[in-house]
């Protein structure tokens, strides 16, 4: 029988197979063929181990069908972060980690790197077969805690020293972290610091509970330290369903994320196309960050002159420059008493401009780079519009059918449209 684990060393691994089962939907063992069937069994129950009290079943003619699901009205916390922190380590990483601070057991207690060496071959000799760690292994280890804020080093003549950072003490902030860890990117953070607070209970509970972007934390995480550090990226792009990933080299610029939806997209320069793209960050992995580009700023404030003519995430139209901009007006009617509508379309309306016509009539208008994006918004108010124009002909023409459609279904034989 194979053997598995609970802890992961390469994250990114099981971040695919937890998108094929939970985001587009859990496949069975037949289905699932990117992978052998021993691995598909390792992968499902290490999930079932993390996601199991989340997890349904139901048979089918088929067979039996596992799907994920969750009450955000019963569920306080996002279950995904529990894949992040089931990282794994080697004998030697955990054993370097706790010798390391026991040597540095205080912020005021400082060694130089032949010191600590040292005192790490006092904890080894008594052992049979003790682990050796040479120079260059603790330099590194110590190198990376400096980064991460756990080790501060500071230089004295030409000597490196180094000790524990400062212990900071959490106030009482259990709302604000509960609210931060199942609300913002890389929430996972949030829970991180909840686990150290001993009273986790929220007072928050969610209609919309977006949770699966929290397999993307690590991405999202080496995205926003790319564009604190205004830097160049190269990053694999694999959209769903494709055999292959694309290697780009893009310019991150933001991070857009939905809330009709909870997706993440990431709007980025890309130098081969000469253009403002955007990518979902669900397809996007092993980012490499680069070199810091001069060009960071002005292509930033680029992008948000473009976000005036944004109803989503494109950022550019297509053929010539004036043709770029698509324009859409609709006209609304609402009764005496439904100043309601008026103030919804004020509030919902992400660019564009209202009139009112009368008492009862008000007329939206908006010049955007692609009038798609808008026409989900619009089919809310589908019963109350009485006139609709694009200048993209084409999508006008394929709204005028959807609606006809719709008055077929509903057996009504015609409609002025």
């Amino acid at each position: 029988m194979s053997s598995y684990s609970e802890l992961v060393k390469n994250f990114e691994k099981i971040r695919s197979y937890m998108r094929e089962f939970y985001v587009y939907g859990f496949k069975s063992r037949e289905e699932y063929n990117s992978k052998s069937a021993r691995s598909y069994d390792n992968e499902r129950r290490r999930t079932e181990s993390w996601l199991g009290d989340y997890m349904g079943f139901s048979r089918t003619p088929e067979g039996k069908n596992v799907f994920i699901s969750i009450d955000s009205r019963l569920s306080q916390h996002n279950p995904f972060y529990k894949a992040l922190k089931a990282k794994s380590f080697t004998d030697g990483d955990i054993t370097l980690h706790f010798i390391l601070f026991d040597i540095l057991y205080s912020p005021d207690v400082v060694f130089t790197l032949p010191q600590i060496l040292e005192k790490i071959d006092g904890y080894l000799c008594g052992f049979k077969n003790p682990m050796v760690f040479d120079e260059s292994t603790v330099r590194k280890k110590l190198k990376e805690y400096t980064q991460q804020g756990i080790i501060v080093s500071e230089k004295s003549g030409k000597k490196m020293l180094y000790r524990r950072a400062e212990d900071i003490d959490l106030p009482d902030i259990t709302d604000a972290l509960n609210f931060y860890s199942e609300i913002a990117p890389c929430g996972v953070i949030g829970s991180f610091l909840l686990d150290k607070q001993d009273n986790k209970n929220s007072c928050f509970y969610f209609k919309h509970h977006y949770i699966t972007s929290a397999i993307d934390s690590n991405v999202t995480a080496l995205l926003f330290s790319a564009m604190r550090e205004k830097s160049v990226i190269t990053v694999s792009n694999k959209g769903r369903g494709a055999d292959d990933s694309t290697r780009l080299r893009i310019i991150p610029l933001r991070i857009f994320i939905s809330v009709q939806n909870g997706r993440q997209h990431l709007l980025a320069y890309q130098p081969e196309a000469k253009a403002i793209k955007s990518f979902r960050i669900d397809y996007l992995s092993d980012v490499e960050i680069l070199e810091p580009t001069p060009r960071f700023d002005e292509l930033r404030s680029e992008l948000d002159c473009m976000q005036e003519k944004m109803w989503g995430v494109t950022a550019s139209g297509r053929g010539r420059v004036e043709e770029r901009v698509e324009h859409i007006e609709f006209t609304v009617t609402a009764g005496d008493n439904e100043d309601y509508i008026f103030r919804r379309l004020e509030r919902e309306k992400r660019i564009g401009q209202i009139e009112k016509i009368d008492c009862n009539t008000y007329r939206f208008t908006a010049d955007l780079y692609d009038a798609n994006e808008i026409l989900p918004w619009i089919r809310t108010f589908i019963c109350r519009i009485i006139d609709i124009h694009f200048s993209n002909t084409t999508i006008e023409n394929r709204f005028k059918r959807d609606i006809e459609k719709m008055y077929s279904m509903y057996g009504i034989e015609e409609a002025d449209l």
